[in-house]
C-alpha cells in the first residue's frame, strides 16, 4: 500500500492553486482518482473546463457561485458564503472517509479558515484522521503554523512583483 502525504501550497504568491492542479494531473495521469474541492473561487476558470473533460477519475466540487474576493464582499455576503464553504468542508470530510479518492486537494482551504468559514481544529482533525493512503493538497495563504506542522511537503510561493499592483486585472487563460 502507498503511503499518502499531505502537501501544502501556500504564501502570497500566484501559483497555488495552479501547483496543487499539476500535481493533481500528475497523479491522475498515473490512475490515480483525485477530488479537487474549491472553498473560496466560485468564477468559472480554464482549469475548470479541463477538469471537466477528464471524467469521473478527476472531479471538481464547488459550492459557491461568488466572483468576489472576500474583501469586496458585504456581511450579508459573507454569511451566505460560510453556509456554503459549510457544505464543501462536509462533502470534503465525507470524501475522505469513503476512501474513493487517491487524492483530495482543498484549494483555498487556509482563506476558509482565515474568514472564520471553518475551524483550524475541524481541518486539523481531517488531516490529522486521512486514511493512510490518502495524499492531501491544502491551498491558500497564510497556512497555520498547526498544518505546517502536520504536512510533509510546504511549499511559499512569494510575490516579488504582479502586474495586479499596476492596475492590470486579472486575464483570462492566465489568472483565470
Amino acid at each position: 500500500m502507498r503511503q499518502g502525504l499531505i502537501h501544502i501550497y501556500t504564501g502570497a504568491g500566484k501559483g497555488k492553486t495552479t501547483a496543487a492542479i499539476g500535481l493533481g494531473i500528475r497523479a491522475y495521469g498515473q490512475g490515480f482518482k483525485v477530488l479537487m474541492v474549491q472553498f473560496l473561487k466560485g468564477w468559472a476558470t480554464g482549469e475548470m473546463k479541463v477538469i471537466a473533460s477528464l471524467g469521473p477519475s478527476f472531479q471538481l466540487f464547488k459550492k459557491q457561485d461568488n466572483d468576489k474576493f472576500t474583501w469586496d464582499m458585504s456581511e450579508e455576503e459573507m454569511k451566505g458564503m460560510k453556509g456554503k464553504i459549510r457544505i464543501g468542508l462536509n462533502y470534503t470530510i465525507e470524501a475522505v472517509k469513503s476512501e474513493e479518492w487517491d487524492m483530495i486537494i482543498l484549494d483555498e482551504i487556509m482563506a476558509a479558515v482565515h474568514c472564520g468559514f471553518v475551524s483550524l481544529e475541524e481541518v486539523v482533525e481531517l488531516v490529522r484522521n486521512k486514511p493512510l493512503n490518502l495524499e492531501l493538497v491544502l491551498t491558500g495563504r497564510d497556512a497555520p503554523a498547526k498544518l505546517i506542522e502536520l504536512a510533509d511537503y510546504v511549499s511559499e510561493i512569494t510575490a516579488r512583483k504582479h502586474p495586479m499592483k499596476q492596475g492590470i486585472i486579472a486575464r483570462e487563460g492566465i489568472e483565470y
